[in-house]
């Protein structure tokens, strides 16, 4: 199942939306989500929303295919984190590299760590 994941700033957890015939939905809260095949995608009307009214609103998620599998941290060596006000995209944090896909991510309370 494909599912799109937001972090949630009011419930302090990760918001995870599935696609009906109507649109996204809700679908469930969780406190971290392991996806493959992911695409991390940026709303530039909704950055720049943020850049005019200075107020947060959701326009950035991390989509993939729900994955089960159990890997440890140290499977996931990449760190990678999204602010609007420094880029229009996902960045790897050591090396500011944009991120656009990636093959499995893990996304919990710590941040998203990846694979490539």
């Amino acid at each position: 199942m494909v599912v799109r994941v937001y972090r949630n700033l009011h419930k302090k957890c990760l918001s995870v939306l599935h696609r009906t015939c109507t649109g996204w939905r809700l679908w469930k809260h969780a406190p971290s989500i392991q996806l493959r095949n992911v695409a991390f995608k940026v709303s530039i009307a909704g950055r720049n929303r943020v850049l005019q009214s200075n107020h947060k609103n959701v326009h950035a998620f991390v989509q993939g295919e729900l994955c089960n599998d159990a890997h440890d941290d140290a499977s996931f060596p990449i760190r990678i984190k999204y602010n609007p006000y420094t880029a229009a995209h996902f960045f790897d944090v050591e090396t500011n590299e944009p991120i656009h896909h990636c093959c499995t991510a893990r996304i919990n309370e710590k941040g998203i760590c990846i694979t490539k």
